[in-house]
């Protein structure tokens, strides 16, 4: 009787001690990736601020005279598709980041083309409301890259901790999936062609 009792004394112990091991670990995952969602959040709020000084940036610039009306049509179509991408960050996949990129590249690259054509009209570089758009965008655009790097950063984290034993154990029983991150565009390692025309 004495035996059973220890023998039964032990087997509690144990199921205590994994137990307890199981909720700790499960609450640090589910912090991690809450991190990590939180962190997400942040990079689209830095990519709607961006969204929402191009549409002011668009109205101040329909209103110099003779605008390259392509230029600003461009903006407009390349900003209301970056709009529509949205993410799911609990269930985000690689392929969806890579769309979510695609999109926001487009919309860099016709806001790139816009500043550009700016410059041939004096009235615009004038004009302090879009010299004031053009730094907050230029401030927008690094706080986008500072954002997305945190993100990798958290994401990171959690990804490397969810694979580790013993913990990927409990990962797998709770169907803690990694999360995709940022990779460099297809291409990116490339330096860009530069042509001066000096005539």
């Amino acid at each position: 009787m004495k035996k059973t009792l220890i023998v039964l004394a032990i087997i509690i112990a144990i199921v205590l001690a994994l137990g307890s091991w199981y909720v700790s670990t499960n609450n640090t995952l589910v912090e991690m990736k809450g991190q990590a969602v939180k962190q997400w959040a942040n990079v689209e709020s830095s990519y709607q601020r961006r969204n929402d000084l191009i549409g002011n940036l668009v109205k101040t610039v329909q209103g110099a005279a003779d605008f390259e009306r392509g230029t600003l049509t461009d903006v407009i179509e390349a900003r209301a598709k970056a709009t529509s991408v949205n993410i799911d960050p609990s269930n985000m996949t690689p392929e969806q980041i890579a769309q979510f990129s695609k999109v926001q590249s487009g919309l860099s690259g016709a806001l790139s083309k816009l500043l550009v054509s700016a410059e041939r009209y004096p009235e615009l570089k004038a004009n302090k409301n879009f010299l004031a758009l053009q730094t907050q965008i230029e401030g927008t655009e690094n706080r986008i890259n500072v954002e997305r790097n945190r993100f990798n950063d958290t994401a990171g984290d959690y990804n490397i901790h969810i694979k580790k034993i013993p913990t990927n154990f409990i990962a797998a029983i709770a169907n803690f999936e990694p999360m995709a991150l940022f990779t460099s565009e297809e291409g990116s390692e490339k330096a860009p062609d530069v042509e001066f025309d000096f005539k």
